[in-house]
């Protein structure tokens, strides 16, 4: 890690060190922002004392980051077109990283502030588009051009219908346990929430099998809000330094001879797939596609002249590191497009096999890049999750939550960032985990707080465009005082 601040004179290496300080930032605050998610419905049904239940998310939540993979990381780094990431002004690229973290930091800690479980994902997403837009504006480029709409596109649908799905499936899941406890009497327990249980029972704390239940479907969840947040914040750390110090970044400079072998032979199969169907091709897509068939061959041809004979990608200059990662990512998204299209599925598994392995050159973390985020997310996880765990346990509801309906908010919320997680699709914890204790007791036929579900409506609305707004304002000032 050191070795980030000898190339460099005092001043940019102080910047780096600031820039990399404020993504290690974020990331603690996603952590006790989003702590709430995993350890309130354990808190407020007793299952576990509230310090252990806290050590307990971050533990799992460290676990998470380290496992999760990095598909949610990348999809966060391509956000933002290559061209502008690529920017070969350093103090651009430092405005554009800090605004982007300063807004999405700004608006995290100010709902935390007002106890409102919003989310950190929409903050930081809208804070990309912000410095997008802004710099498209500033620069006189096209808007449409401006973000990468296809990524932007897929993310908003995600964040849009996660807590929907959240919702859903969670009240589906009480239905399901209330079909189940009417027909087995002796599990109506289940139903009850804490304060039921220690009245009619005389014991303060769940069953055993509830709450083992309980302990581990939050467990799920922190190790899910891990390999999905904390891939985030990974991205964040990999579009710090690919723009700040892009010569060391641009492609995995540690890739082994046998990675590299990897992308050169998906290249030949890819080139001897094109060549093969180039009639098929043309016929069915080439008027569909906004790129020239040729365009597309020309692009693994000269990537495959570019890696003749390359056993170690150290000995690329600067200038060839730039084009490997432009031809890449061309290529990534011409695979994209004709996998949009009626293919057959043995297509479909063949270029999809051929692109993850096209992409492990440029898309990758080195292990300290994950370990910081991995501790700085679980140390944050320890801290300040009080605020919102209060909102999401007690004024969600009119009532306390019972254990059917904290398990099944749980359950709902692993799975669902889980599978989002394992797509590459970042969303949001929050969204997901509040929505599914609301749609838990809606199916319960429990009154929600309309106050407080305004409130966090409210906040989940607001988030995306002050972020946008914020990043957008901080990227313009910050530009205009350098110049």
């Amino acid at each position: 890690m050191l070795y980030l601040f000898s190339y460099s004179d005092l001043n940019h290496s102080l910047f780096i060190f600031l820039a990399l300080f404020f993504v290690l930032f974020y990331e603690a605050i996603n952590g006790f922002h989003d702590t709430a998610n995993a350890v309130s419905t354990l808190i407020y049904t007793r299952a576990m004392p509230t310090n252990l239940a806290v050590i307990m998310s971050g533990i799992f939540n460290f676990l998470g980051v380290l496992l999760g993979g990095l598909t949610v990381a990348y999809a966060i780094v391509h956000l933002l077109p290559n061209d502008l990431l690529l920017n070969n002004n350093s103090q651009h690229a430092l405005v554009m990283i800090f605004s982007i973290l300063c807004a999405a930091i700004l608006w995290n800690l100010s709902t935390w502030y007002f106890c409102l479980p919003a989310s950190s994902s929409h903050a930081l997403i809208g804070a990309i588009i912000g410095v997008g837009l802004t710099n498209a504006i500033i620069t006189g480029s096209s808007l449409v051009n401006a973000l990468n709409i296809s990524k932007i596109l897929n993310v908003f649908l995600s964040l849009i219908l996660s807590p929907i799905i959240g919702l859903i499936i969670s009240g589906s899941l009480i239905f399901l346990l209330r079909y189940i406890t009417s027909k087995y009497k002796k599990f109506n327990r289940i139903h009850m929430t804490p304060l039921e249980h220690e009245k009619k029972e005389g014991k303060k704390h769940p069953p055993l099998s509830i709450k083992i239940a309980l302990i581990l479907s939050s467990i799920g969840v922190s190790y899910a809000h891990g390999a999905n947040d904390g891939q985030k914040g990974i991205g964040l750390i990999m579009l710090v330094l690919i723009s700040i110090i892009p010569a060391s970044f641009l492609i995995n400079l540690d890739a082994s001879k046998k990675e590299i072998n990897y992308t050169k032979s998906a290249l030949n199969h890819l080139y001897k797939y094109y060549s093969n169907n180039n009639i098929n091709i043309i016929k069915k897509y080439n008027k569909k596609l906004h790129l020239n068939y040729s365009e597309i061959v020309k692009n693994v041809e000269k990537t495959q002249i570019l890696l003749n004979n390359v056993d170690d990608y150290n000995i690329l200059n600067i200038k060839k590191r730039f084009q490997l990662r432009h031809f890449l990512l061309c290529i990534s998204d011409d695979i994209d497009q004709i996998n949009s299209f009626n293919i057959n599925k043995d297509e479909k598994i063949f270029l999809y096999q051929i692109k993850k392995n096209i992409l492990r050159t440029i898309e990758y973390a080195p292990v300290w890049i994950i370990t910081i985020i991995a501790f700085s997310l679980s140390v944050g996880t320890m801290f300040g999750w009080k605020r919102i765990v209060v909102t999401i346990g007690e004024k969600i509801g009119k009532k306390r939550m019972t254990y059917a309906q904290a398990m099944s908010a749980q359950v709902t919320a692993t799975f669902s960032i889980g599978i989002a997680s394992y797509t590459g699709i970042p969303v949001s914890t929050t969204h997901i985990l509040s929505s599914s204790v609301a749609g838990a007791m809606l199916a319960d036929g429990d009154r929600i707080q309309k106050t407080t579900t305004k409130n966090i409506i409210i906040a989940w609305v607001l988030t995306l465009p002050i972020s946008i707004l914020l990043s957008g304002v901080l990227y313009w000032i910050a530009l205009s005082l350098i110049e």
